[in-house]
């Protein structure tokens, strides 16, 4: 195997940066849904009890991001180990690496994951619940700024060559080609 290429995000882009346009698209979905969910829904009244759920519901959000990544990778029977990358001694955040490396359509599937999982569901649902709108798209537009940089990885690996396979490293991934003689 031979390395297309390396990408590691805290090099290539650094932390502050990551998280300035995590908020400021998550930020930015929650503006441009909410007018058409409110113009939609009229002068429907929100529920206040749904401010109780919201809370409950971001603090299982990273757990539930990280098992939205892992879920396709047991469904596609791949093999690995699971990492508990607790940054806080409450909240816990997981992290499959598979023993193998992926194909690239399938490491977009795994990339995807979140996205047709929650973020679809939690839009199609601010329509559809009159008295909770509000919490539900709080919350995903809080997951899209999350997968923001899911989709900075998805960029990275949409312009690698077909046949590529993607390894995950320490701080990033890597980009493999097979060897030609």
């Amino acid at each position: 195997m031979n390395c297309w290429k390396t990408i590691n995000f805290k090099k290539e882009y650094g932390l502050n940066w990551l998280r300035f346009i995590s908020w400021f698209t998550g930020l930015l979905a929650f503006i441009l849904l909410y007018v058409p969910t409110t113009i939609a829904h009229g002068g429907n009244q929100v529920n206040e009890l749904g401010l109780i759920y919201l809370i409950i519901a971001l603090f299982l959000l990273p757990p539930f991001n990280s098992f939205m990544h892992i879920l396709p990778l047991i469904l596609m029977n791949k093999r690995g180990k699971i990492i508990d990358k607790r940054k806080s001694k409450i909240i816990p955040l997981f992290t499959r690496y598979p023993c193998m490396q992926l194909s690239k359509m399938k490491f977009l599937l795994v990339a995807l994951a979140p996205t047709v999982m929650i973020t679809i569901p939690g839009v199609v649902l601010s329509f559809l619940i009159p008295e909770f709108y509000v919490y539900i798209l709080l919350y995903t537009s809080i997951h899209i700024g999350i997968t923001c940089i899911d989709f900075i990885y998805i960029i990275h690996i949409i312009k690698a060559p077909k046949e590529s396979l993607v390894e995950n490293s320490n701080d990033g991934f890597d980009i493999l080609l097979k060897a030609t003689n």
